[in-house]
């Protein structure tokens, strides 16, 4: 049996914040009782990517210079502020494959233009939309996806867009 590739349409990004939500935690990243320069050198260090981010300082997961900067000022004897940081989505959308027995879309993410890619649905996108609620701020993700037909044959990739999340 030949495997048929569906066409299918460019994806379209939309991009929103989503409500704000607050995580605290305190500045002193390596627990050891005092918030110092080993402390910053581990923000500077997770906000390089050089290091895990384990801080919750300016919300889950987020580590950029909002974070080295609060631990810095925390190390210099000022207060560890914590705060909220913005979560972000990635709203996608498309128009309708024109073959025929479609029944959803697989979408795919990737961190490098041209992939490799992640498949992001466990089952195909019924309908004509996708939020990818697992972005962080300040990356930049690009996205494909197929037409997914009722034998599970899926088209080749659309085309790719990126988009670019905002840093809170």
């Amino acid at each position: 049996m030949q495997k048929t590739f569906l066409p299918f349409p460019t994806v379209g990004l939309l991009l929103f914040s989503a409500s704000l939500w607050a995580q605290t935690s305190p500045c002193d990243l390596n627990q050891d009782g005092t918030v110092n320069v080993a402390d910053v050198q581990s923000a500077i260090n997770m906000s390089l990517g050089q290091a895990v981010c384990t801080a919750n300082i300016y919300g889950t997961g987020v580590c950029n210079v909002v974070v080295v900067q609060r631990v810095t000022n925390a190390a210099l004897g000022g207060t560890c502020v914590t705060g909220t940081a913005a979560p972000h989505s990635v709203s996608l959308s498309w128009t309708a494959s024109t073959s025929t027995g479609v029944v959803g879309y697989n979408i795919y993410r990737g961190a490098t233009s041209g992939g490799p890619y992640t498949k992001l649905t466990a089952s195909p996108v019924a309908g004509l939309a996708y939020t990818d609620s697992s972005v962080l701020a300040g990356q930049t993700y690009y996205y494909v996806a197929t037409a997914v037909d009722s034998s599970n044959n899926e088209s080749a990739y659309s085309s790719q867009a990126s988009a670019i999340v905002p840093t809170p």
